[in-house]
């Protein structure tokens, strides 16, 4: 039988810049390939199937973060669902007592691994029409969310996005089923207009949020 190898761009240490877990430690695990291409994308260079990569066996990134001595861990990318196998890495993580979260684009299905019995923190995107890739979002996918686990995150670019996000909360009962984040593409909007947003619509229980690592750090630093 081969030995499973998973394409890792990048592993670090830093704190969550955004989500359920906001300025806490994790271990991040950046896996290479993406299936989207998203106007305000910050990891390019991390999104196509020959995109720099270490090929690690599910045993080293287990004895990795174990050696890491961090709780947290976040798969990201690109997009982390299209990895094959991802099932049993994160199985085998959670056995060793780490918390499991996956940023997600939205577009992939995750109800394979929301059934699992080890089951993982999704934050999912719902890509506003800003991101240009709306029209490949997965809302099937809102059934399968726990809301003691799970976000939404809405990153908006303009009004228009804002008004897209409040349609698509009210549609599916977003708030009922996960924490709603609203978070802005850094630079192109203010985020007092998303705050004002909030106070126009009375979006109780919504959350806005700015990546706390764009600000600790320069925005296009990767590692962090």
């Amino acid at each position: 039988m081969n030995e499973i190898l998973y394409p890792i761009a990048e592993k670090f240490i830093s704190i969550n810049g955004e989500g359920r877990k906001a300025g806490e430690l994790a271990l991040f695990i950046r896996f290479r390939k993406c299936n989207l291409n998203c106007s305000y994308c910050d990891t390019l260079w991390a999104n196509q199937d020959n995109s720099p990569a270490e090929f690690l066996s599910l045993e080293q990134l287990v004895d990795f973060a174990e050696k890491s001595g961090i709780k947290n861990i976040t798969l990201t990318g690109g997009e982390p669902l299209l990895q094959n196998h991802l099932d049993q890495l994160i199985t085998e993580l959670m056995k060793h007592h780490h918390e499991i979260e996956i940023e997600t684009n939205g577009s992939m299905d995750i109800k394979n691994l929301a059934l699992q019995k080890y089951r993982p923190a999704f934050t999912l995107d719902y890509k506003l029409p800003f991101s240009r890739m709306e029209k490949f979002m997965l809302t099937e996918n809102y059934q399968y969310l726990n809301k003691n686990l799970d976000v939404i995150k809405f990153v908006s670019g303009n009004r228009k996005d804002l008004e897209k996000a409040y349609e698509i909360i009210k549609k599916y009962n977003l708030i009922s089923k996960a924490v709603v984040y609203f978070s802005p593409v850094f630079g192109q909007i203010d985020p007092v207009e998303i705050v004002d947003f909030l106070k126009e619509k009375n979006l109780n229980e919504v959350r806005m949020q700015l990546q706390l690592h764009k600000f600790i750090w320069s925005p296009e630093q990767g590692g962090v």
